[in-house]
């Protein structure tokens, strides 16, 4: 354990344990050791000052380099006096530079050698930092990590030799383990309000199709999760078009009261209508717009709704949904589950998510909170992706009309709403006058648009062509939308693109999306045009992007691990997992 005072002074590097300070790497080291033979790098040398003189650009020394017996100049410019005063009062001493045609340019003055000096570079001074280094890390502070890796993280701040810390083990393994001993910490257990044991076959039989395997096994895990006494904590994460909404339904038919949150109205709307079909019980819909009474609160079996669900008088529950569940705050998913309980106990808890993650980090996560992914699509999914240019402008124009003639749908995305000089792209505003004159029923919306869930229903019902902006990417289930075209696509992140794509053919039939760009031989576009598997572009867009901070649940840009690379290293993950859990075996 770190001292709280010592703590303090390590706040800025964020720092909370031992291994956090391991973590804390040199920027270098210096090798100060003298050797008898000259390498042509920078080196360590006994010099014996014969001479010092002076000149207008410089200052030369003159010295006799003991441990390889040569006579060189040292040669200053714009030298300090305390240097010359080093020269006068210590007529051997020891420097530091590279010899060259017996010649060193700038040498420094050494004042240790025959030891590797080692310079961290941090917020913090290296006063401070280097004496709480020497007082913390130790092998008896280390002794958690196995032997071999407590040994070289101990070298690497107190090195007999120069050690190597480029793809280095011992520090990816390091910082994995501590990352997920972090986690297991916040990994918390709480009573359910109740044991949830009814049998779910009666609710698979009586379906008009045959369920996924995936979602088979979904339906299973959650199950075993929701016949327990303490609280069940589960993200299921599925591929755009998966099924989730059947395994959010599968769920409420097990518990005797639950509540789905969804972030829109329109997502609302259509898990209600489809709770309403697969259901036999009372389904209550609670958004802003719709109409109940506090009895149909409290004598409902499902309550399916959006952020309005938090202004109600809620009854108590034994399970709750959170459906997209990152567009909610962690206040606000915590709230519901607070509003839902008895006081000591609390509902089951399922969050919801369309956003394929990569394979790493859902083992990363599950450490601290119960993963399932739901990888099989009911149907295999016919969605032919192009990166296109403004030279197959006319194509596209075809491809439209060719759309609409067989009554299917077509979204425009555009990047901005109002005009920017500096993106290069047409915006919703420049754009829209084109598409007014030469097609029928157009309708636009965009992320500001008060009235935007009225239009998409409109459109969803009356239209031919929906011009937008990614405000689409999550939502409104479109039966008739055949073709998706995502104008700037090189500006935006594969998983935004993903979801755009995933609105596309969603009932089987033939599906288009163009990716417009003025990079049409963008490799990182190419590649996701050729896989419409949103597991594989979660781990193509973790190459590209690098991973976010998975410890606050927020996957975003930004290098989550200094050393451990969440794409090549899982074999060292599963190393780390194994080694955590036999810790407390």
């Amino acid at each position: 354990m770190i001292e709280k005072k010592d703590l303090e002074k390590l706040q800025k590097l964020h720092i909370t344990n031992i291994l956090d300070l391991a973590l804390v790497v040199p920027s270098r080291y210096e090798d100060n050791t003298i050797h008898n033979f000259i390498t042509g790098y920078e080196q360590t040398f006994q010099a014996k000052i014969l001479s010092v003189s002076k000149t207008p650009k410089y200052t030369k020394v003159k010295a006799h380099l003991l441990n390889v017996d040569l006579l060189v100049d040292l040669l200053y410019f714009n030298i300090k006096p305390w240097q010359i005063k080093q020269f006068s009062t210590h007529p051997t001493l020891y420097i530091k530079g590279t010899l060259k045609n017996f010649q060193i340019v700038q040498p420094r003055i050494v004042t240790e050698v025959n030891k590797i000096n080692v310079v961290y570079k941090t917020a913090i001074n290296s006063r401070t930092l280097k004496p709480l280094i020497k007082k913390y890390i130790t092998l008896e502070n280390l002794k958690e990590l196995p032997p071999k890796i407590a040994k070289e993280i101990y070298n690497i701040h107190f090195p007999i030799k120069i050690p190597n810390l480029e793809n280095n083990y011992a520090l990816k393994f390091t910082e994995i383990y501590n990352h997920l001993k972090k986690l297991q910490t916040k990994k918390r257990v709480y009573p359910a309000i109740k044991a949830l044991k009814k049998d779910i076959t009666p609710f698979i039989k009586k379906l008009p199709f045959e369920l996924t395997n995936a979602q088979k096994e979904a339906i299973k895990e959650i199950q075993k999760d929701l016949n327990s006494t303490i609280q069940a904590r589960r993200v299921i994460i599925g591929d755009v078009g998966s099924g989730k909404t059947i395994v959010m339904l599968a769920s409420a038919y097990i518990a005797n009261k639950s509540i789905i949150m969804c972030p829109t109205s329109i997502l609302a709307n259509q898990i209600y209508e489809e709770a309403c079909k697969y259901l036999d019980e009372k389904v209550t819909l609670v958004t802003q717009k719709s109409k109940f009474t506090k009895e149909d609160l409290f004598d409902s079996k499902l309550l399916v709704g959006t952020h309005a669900l938090l202004y109600q008088e809620l009854p108590e529950v034994e399970l709750v949904m959170v459906d997209e569940q990152h567009r909610f705050g962690t206040m606000q998913r915590e709230q519901i589950a607070r509003m839902t309980s008895n006081g000591k106990k609390l509902p089951h808890f399922l969050q919801f998510s369309a956003t394929p993650i990569p394979r790493t980090q859902a083992l990363i996560m599950s450490n601290f909170v119960n993963i399932t992914l739901i990888k099989d699509l009911p149907f295999k999914k016919d969605i032919t992706t192009y990166v296109i240019d403004k030279s197959d402008f006319k194509d596209l124009i075809t491809r439209i009309q060719t759309e609409i003639s067989n009554n299917n749908q077509v979204i425009i995305v555009y990047p901005l709403v109002e005009e920017s000089k500096n993106y290069g792209y047409q915006s919703l505003d420049e754009a829209k006058d084109f598409w007014f004159k030469h097609f029928d029923k157009v309708y636009l919306t965009h992320g500001k648009d008060k009235n935007k869930e009225e239009v998409l229903q409109e459109f969803k019902n009356y239209g031919n062509i929906l011009l937008t902006t990614t405000v689409i990417e999550v939502g409104i289930s479109l039966p008739r939308l055949t073709t998706i075209i995502i104008v700037g696509a090189e500006r935006m992140g594969l998983a935004t693109l993903h979801q755009l794509r995933g609105r596309v053919a969603r009932y089987g039939q033939k599906g288009y999306c163009y990716l417009f760009t003025k990079d049409k031989n963008n490799k990182r576009l190419q590649n996701f045009a050729n896989t419409l598997d949103g597991f594989k572009i979660a781990e193509l867009d973790l190459a590209y992007r690098k991973s976010g901070d998975l410890l606050d649940g927020s996957i975003q840009s930004g290098q989550s691990f200094q050393f451990f690379d969440e794409i090549n290293d899982e074999h060292i993950l599963y190393e780390a997992q194994n080694y955590l859990g036999s810790q407390y075996e």
